[in-house]
């Protein structure tokens, strides 16, 4: 079944009314989609000094009205070019996604560590923030298979999610791969190594990116337990 207009709007916006930056993540879904300014613009009815204003947080941030009326128009253009928004937010199955979904409630980060048996790397303050989702990937096909805006398609309908990645050697690859990207988790867990590559931690760091390590047994129980928050 094709989902609504309405299931759209409600997932990204849920993700830009969420964010710390609203103004910043509608640029970010605009960009993602390939729309031009000016063409969001028009079909707003608004000139695109006052988008510009308030994708750069040069405004106070957008309101849920507006907030709305942007996601809408986006939507709107999107169909009329194909319909991404449809891949990237209700992605098909694929063998990179071991595990997908979205939280009930907020989740902290530190409660996730706790729940997958892992650690902290890294000394930030992300580590008490909420997280919405989680996408658990097998390293290894997410980072040769993966590129472009499939890679996106692993965020789900917000940034604000745990990524947590399997068969993992160092762990240098995958934040490199997150580096390079427009967007970016709040949290990444390592599966797999006994050794984090230095370069991953500063990385991590550098995006204000909490990282941790997880021992479980099995890549298996990630579902399993994420899936009961």
């Amino acid at each position: 079944m094709n989902p609504s207009v309405d299931e759209i709007v409600a997932k990204i916006g849920g993700n830009v009314l969420l964010s710390a930056n609203p103004g910043l993540m509608l640029r970010s879904w605009r960009e993602r989609l390939g729309i031009k300014q000016s063409s969001l613009a028009k079909n707003m009815s608004v000139s695109p000094s006052v988008l510009s204003d308030y994708e750069s947080g040069r405004r106070a941030s957008p309101g849920i009205v507006f907030v709305r009326r942007y996601i809408e128009s986006l939507v709107k253009l999107d169909q009329e070019k194909g319909k991404l928004l449809e891949k990237l937010i209700f992605t098909a199955d694929r063998k990179e996604i071991l595990a997908m979904g979205e939280f009930k409630t907020p989740v902290k980060a530190s409660a996730i560590l706790e729940a997958i048996s892992g650690k902290a790397l890294t000394d930030v303050e992300g580590i008490n923030a909420n997280l919405y989702g989680y996408t658990v990937l097998d390293s290894i096909n997410t980072i040769y298979t993966l590129s472009g805006l499939d890679f996106y398609r692993i965020f789900g309908a917000t940034t604000e999610r745990v990524l947590i990645f399997t068969k993992v050697g160092m762990g240098r690859s995958p934040l490199v791969a997150i580096r390079v990207s427009q967007l970016k988790p709040r949290m990444v867990v390592l599966h797999g190594p006994k050794v984090v590559d230095p370069l991953a931690i500063q990385l991590a760091q550098r995006d204000r990116i909490v990282l941790g390590l997880s021992t479980l047994n099995d890549e298996e129980s990630f579902g399993n337990i994420l899936s009961k928050f």
